[in-house]
Order: C-alpha cells, then sequence, then structure tokens
C-alpha cells in the first residue's frame, strides 16, 4: 500500500515510500531539516569522522578541531576489504597531521569496512581512550548526503543517552541545495532514500520520525 505523503507532519521512516516523495521530502529524509544540522554552538567530547579517503571529510574535522569544538578527532576506516593501502583512517589521520592537529588528539579505528562497522569497531578504541561512560555528545563529520543513516546506526549501536551534532563536510556537490543539479548525484541520493528506508524496515538500524513542517 502506498503512503501518501503531506506537508506540514512526522512520519516514520518505516512508513514511507520513496515513490511517492517530494524532492523537499527527500532532502529532509537524506540531508536533514535546518535544526539538525550544526549551527556552531554545541560542543563534543570528540569528532566522530566516518571512513572514506574524502579530503572534505579531514578538512570539516579540523576546522571543528581548531575551533575548539572537541578535544579529539576519532577517524575510522579499514582497508576496505584490501582495496586501500594504507587504511582510510590512517590516510584521514596523515592528512589532519600535515593541517596541524596533533597526533595526541587523534584517535584511530582501522578494522572496519562499511559504515556499521566504523561504528562498532569504535566502541573499544572510544572506551579505551575517553571511557564511554564519560562521552555526552559527538560532533559528526561525514558526506551530506551520508548523515542520516550515520545518525540512525549511532542511534542503534552507541549508548542511548549520546547526542549528536550533524557536522556534514563543505564539498560543492552533493549539498541540500544542489543535489538534484546533476544525475549522478541525483541517483546517489536517491539510492540513499532507500538504504534508510530499507534499512529502517530491514531492521538494521532504529525507525524515527521526521518532520516535514515548513522552516523559517
Amino acid at each position: 500500500m502506498k503512503v501518501t505523503m503531506r506537508r506540514g507532519e512526522k512520519m516514520l521512516i518505516s512508513e514511507m515510500n520513496p515513490d511517492v516523495m517530494t524532492r523537499d521530502q527527500i532532502t529532509k529524509v537524506v540531508f536533514g531539516n535546518k535544526y539538525e544540522i550544526d549551527d556552531g554552538t554545541q560542543n563534543g567530547d570528540c569528532i566522530f569522522v566516518f571512513g572514506g579517503t574524502y579530503i572534505d571529510r579531514v578538512e570539516k574535522a579540523v576546522e571543528l578541531y581548531k575551533n575548539g569544538r572537541a578535544p579529539y578527532i576519532l577517524f575510522t576506516g579499514g582497508d576496505k576489504w584490501g582495496q586501500r593501502n594504507p587504511p582510510e583512517a590512517v590516510f584521514l589521520r596523515d592528512e589532519a597531521i600535515k593541517r596541524g592537529v596533533s597526533n595526541e588528539a587523534i584517535l584511530v579505528e582501522q578494522i572496519s569496512n562499511h559504515t556499521k562497522e566504523n561504528i562498532m569497531a569504535s566502541l573499544i578504541i572510544l572506551d579505551r581512550a575517553i571511557g564511554l561512560e564519560k562521552i555526552n555528545r559527538m560532533l559528526l563529520v561525514s558526506s551530506p548526503g551520508h548523515m542520516r543513516r550515520c545518525l540512525l546506526m549511532l542511534k542503534t549501536f552507541m549508548p542511548p543517552w549520546y547526542e549528536y551534532v550533524w557536522c556534514p563536510d563543505n564539498r560543492a556537490l552533493g549539498q541540500s541545495h544542489n543535489w538534484w543539479t546533476g544525475a549522478e548525484q541525483e541517483r546517489r541520493v536517491n539510492d540513499e532514500l532507500r538504504k534508510i528506508i530499507g534499512g529502517v524496515k530491514g531492521k538494521y538500524f532504529v525507525d524515527d520520525d521526521i518532520s516535514f513542517e515548513d522552516e523559517l
């Protein structure tokens, strides 16, 4: 059964049908509402950077660190089933050090191969370096269109009292205001939308409700 989606309401992700969603609705599910995105006012205990070899993510994490937003940067990501040498997190760490971040402020998780493993493999790293019980808020860095899925997985596998601040990187394309302007970016966002909805329905991560109310 198709669920017709209307403006001005909240809806659980598990109730969504990607085939009937408007551009604005897709944007809010994948990229978040404005109130979910970092406004520069909340500090954290750690900057959590999801795996990959994207310089944009390093630059965003370094920016947050140098602005005093958190005392640690955690880089995640392994060798991608043997495809990466060095592992993603090591590459990201080295780039951060080149940009002036001290090695003592950097944590590295280098055995994971995908987003879920980024989180699960980081639990021991965070516990040994900081203590899971001492963490209250983390600043999340990834590509803009990856943030919702990251958040849902964190809510599934991390301690339930943690707060998260979305700090998407500053890449030129694939942002909430221009993702539909190129065929490849549009395809990626629609694929991500289906991963989000399918992941909830498949019980890979928790459900959540999204507000479709107009934003001021």
